[in-house]
């Protein structure tokens, strides 16, 4: 292929042009605030005036613009942004759309995200990239629940720039008290959210004014207009002066005489020669090479992808976190952060997630909820979930420790998200606060009697059957017989049931659903504890949800698990209604009943399905004592 452009042939003038582009810094900001306050408009405005537009762009959209509101040049902005159809037709922005654009300065690229309360997750995901937030509000309406939500969400991530753009200006008449009052209100808001600098810019996006020039609307503002303001402020944040922070994305085995290990440097400094821990174990090894595709480095900085070879073998895999000895990460497997929740299927203490921070993944609960946080005033409210959108200060605990910084000492080893365990879908997004001492005081204590000596004095293996199915399915006749029989053959088994356990150890539970969960959590515990004990233990609750039965078969661990699934129509269960409950859950007088007012999850992959609406209680205790203890 034939080279198009010969350096020798680049003027002086062209050289350095291309190299002041090359050389300038880029700034990543978004726009955020509540709907209609003109984000849209604004970035649309800023590309228009960094001459980014084509000729047959703007064409289009003067045609596009009839019959919509347009400033002097005829463009409804908005347009350049909001590139989906539903977002034309309704006149808001639903995703996040990102754009760039360049001035004689520096280069940006925007997030334009949703002001809409169902999007706050958009936000929060156009935020986590950010630099620097512009928050606009709109001059007629003042700061509404939008923008204080966001305000309060770019503090939680940890965006430390904030610029008011207090826009539609010349809908007020370019009035100077309504801009001060509107600053002097979200100044005395913001103060408690900790951003490094603040300022206030009257701006029409419409019209144009102070957004490339000082306006002569506002002779009463002496402050920079944005562009400037945006091509000068300082943003960098030097993450080489933190502590080494390596972690471990992949362990590469190159050839049988190469092992090394692969992943970016969060933040520090790294060196070959370099004494390194490994955060879990505190494994020391000297780091001897330091690999990238091109050739050997003999050091590198953070936010570098290189490969490191250590001068011994170590237990490291995926995960695993490397660093200087004497400034190690915290190493717990419980903690406090503030969580961001993003899905309408709220949080609920005691379910179990999955956690990734870094390359690491593992299971992790909310222990506690400790309080949500009124957007609008920043006070602390209790709660028992954490609902769509909302912010929680909640105590995690995950199944392994795991290495990790506060948020406010890296950003980059202290920052999570939360993720469905079935579907994969992301949750919620969280900081960490601290990690909890007293995780680190616990250990296990091991004893020389243990399950397989319990079990062989029984003369039996040691398992779990979990029945679960709707109220009214058989659950508690069929494990009420599989007992009997168990117990006349000499074997030694026990019935958790849902309602006798509600009597004692769960009698401070209610069924909401952060309730049930707790209840699977404390019965699993038991069930693990019988078993150790060398029972056969029959669990006969309702157990609703998947996430939970999957959480009581973690939680046993290595104990023989048996997932029976009593599957009775509704209707087969409600014509028995041993206990009035259907009847009461009809007329409304039970919240929270599952199979009327609340849901059932059917399991998926049930070990044993036993057809309760076919057969009697005696057969289907007979076919299950078939595929299991004969």
């Amino acid at each position: 292929m034939t080279n198009l452009l010969n350096r020798d042939d680049i003027s002086p003038d062209t050289a350095l042009w291309l190299e002041q582009q090359t050389s300038k810094g880029l700034l990543r900001f978004l726009t955020c605030g509540s709907v209609d306050d003109g984000k849209s408009t604004l970035i649309g405005r800023l590309l228009y005036d960094s001459q980014l537009i084509l000729d047959d762009q703007l064409a289009s959209l003067k045609k596009e613009s009839r019959n919509r509101t347009t400033g002097d040049e005829g463009i409804d902005f908005s347009l350049l942004v909001d590139g989906l159809a539903a977002e034309r037709e309704q006149g808001i922005t639903i995703d996040v759309a990102y754009r760039f654009f360049s001035t004689d300065k520096r280069k940006f690229i925007v997030a334009d995200t949703p002001g809409h309360e169902q999007y706050t997750r958009n936000m929060a995901t156009g935020a986590s990239n950010a630099d620097l937030a512009v928050v606009l509000v709109d001059a007629r309406k003042g700061l509404l629940t939008q923008t204080r939500r966001h305000s309060f969400i770019l503090s939680l991530i940890g965006v430390r720039h904030v610029v008011l753009v207090i826009n539609k200006i010349d809908l007020v008449d370019y009035d100077q008290e309504v801009f001060d009052r509107i600053e002097s209100e979200y100044r005395s808001f913001a103060e408690r959210l900790g951003f490094d600098t603040l300022v206030a810019i009257p701006v029409s996006s419409l019209k144009g004014d102070n957004i490339v020039s000082a306006s002569p609307n506002t002779p009463w503002y002496s402050g920079s207009p944005l562009v400037p303001y945006l091509e000068t402020i300082d943003v960098s944040v030097d993450h080489s002066g933190l502590p080494l922070r390596f972690p471990v994305q992949w362990v590469n085995r190159a050839s049988l005489d190469f092992r090394g290990l692969s992943g970016t440097v969060a933040s520090g400094t790294v060196k070959v020669g370099d004494e390194v821990l490994v955060a879990s174990s505190r494994k020391p090894a000297i780091v001897s090479r330091i690999v990238t595709m091109d050739s050997d480095l003999p050091e590198a900085i953070t936010g570098q992808a290189v490969t490191l070879v250590l001068d011994r073998e170590l237990d490291i895999s995926r995960g695993d976190m490397l660093t200087h000895p004497g400034s190690t990460p915290e190493y717990s497997n419980q903690m406090q952060a503030r969580l961001v929740w993003m899905h309408e299927e709220p949080a609920h203490p005691g379910r179990s997630y999955l956690l990734k921070i870094g390359s690491q993944v593992v299971p992790a609960t909310i222990t506690n909820l400790k309080h949500c946080t009124n957007v609008n005033t920043l006070e602390k409210i209790p709660g028992n979930n954490i609902e769509l959108n909302e912010v929680g200060t909640v105590t995690m605990a995950t199944d392994k420790p795991i290495a990790f910084d506060s948020y406010g000492a890296n950003a980059n080893t202290g920052g999570f998200i939360l993720i469905d365990r079935i579907t994969n879908a992301t949750l919620g997004a969280g900081v960490i606060d601290f990690g909890l001492r007293r995780a680190q005081n616990l250990t296990y204590q091991s004893f020389d009697v243990n399950r397989a000596v319990r079990a062989k004095l029984k003369g039996q293996e040691p398992q779990i059957v979990w029945f679960t199915g709707l109220s009214g399915s058989g659950k508690s006749t069929i494990a009420n017989l599989i007992e009997k029989r168990l117990t006349a053959e000499g074997k030694h088994a026990y019935i958790l049931d849902g309602d006798n356990v509600r009597h004692g150890l769960n009698r401070d539970l209610g069924f909401t659903d952060t309730d049930r969960i707790e209840n699977i959590r404390r019965v699993s515990e038991v069930a693990k504890l019988m078993g150790d004990a060398g029972l056969i233990v029959l669990v006969s609750f309702i157990s609703p949800f998947r996430n939970e039965r999957r959480l009581a078969r973690e939680i046993v661990g290595d104990l023989k698990f048996i997932e029976a699934y009593v599957d009775t129509p509704l209707e087969d269960c409600e014509a028995r209604d041993p206990k009035g409950l259907y009847a009461k859950a009809r007329r409304g007088e039970i919240k929270n009943f599952t199979g009327i007012s609340s849901p059932f999850e059917p399991p998926e992959h049930a070990d044993i399905v036993l057809h309760g609406g076919e057969k009697s209680p005696e057969d289907l205790a007979e076919e299950l004592y078939a595929r299991i203890f004969s």
